[in-house]
């Protein structure tokens, strides 16, 4: 209770709104940035990780805590927000670019929002394409583009339900 209570007076500093927060946690690399000033204020992973468990969002993102705390919104389950988000990439992307961002996916539903981490990107790459990055190339187009792809799809996992 203390330290979500403690947790509840220090978001703002971190983020104005809940627009802001989904912006910044939609981007690997603000949603990064925004961990470590959290992790720099006592709100590290490990911390978050335990308030999932307390409000019983283990299948939970770490962003529907922070949502939770700030704003009292319901926790969404990581599976309920790759359907969403596959729902919204289905036309944007090609088959095979859909068929990896949807390996991604089940790769964040079992695994937590780390798996779509910048530096997971290549991992995940090799386990996909069986160390073969020049079928994943083939596939996916050139490295630039693929991270683009990892990162642009992010953003419909996080998108405010109408």
């Amino acid at each position: 209770q203390e330290f979500m209570e403690d947790l509840f007076g220090n978001l703002p500093q971190f983020f104005a709104n809940e627009q802001e927060l989904r912006e910044l946690w939609s981007r690997p690399d603000t949603r990064e940035h925004l961990l470590q000033e959290l992790g720099a204020k006592g709100f590290g992973k490990e911390q978050l990780a335990e308030m999932q468990q307390i409000i019983n969002a283990s299948d939970s993102d770490i962003f529907d805590v922070l949502a939770f705390v700030a704003y009292s919104l319901p926790t969404v389950p990581r599976i309920e927000r790759a359907g969403q988000a596959m729902t919204e990439i289905e036309s944007l992307f090609t088959a095979k670019q859909r068929e990896f961002l949807n390996f991604a996916l089940s790769q964040y539903v079992n695994e937590g929002v780390d798996e779509l981490s910048q530096d997971k990107l290549p991992p995940l790459l090799r386990l996909k394409y069986r160390d073969s990055l020049s079928d994943a190339v083939a596939d996916l187009g050139q490295p630039d583009e693929i991270n683009k792809i990892f990162v642009d799809f992010q953003q419909y996992l996080y998108v405010q339900p109408a």
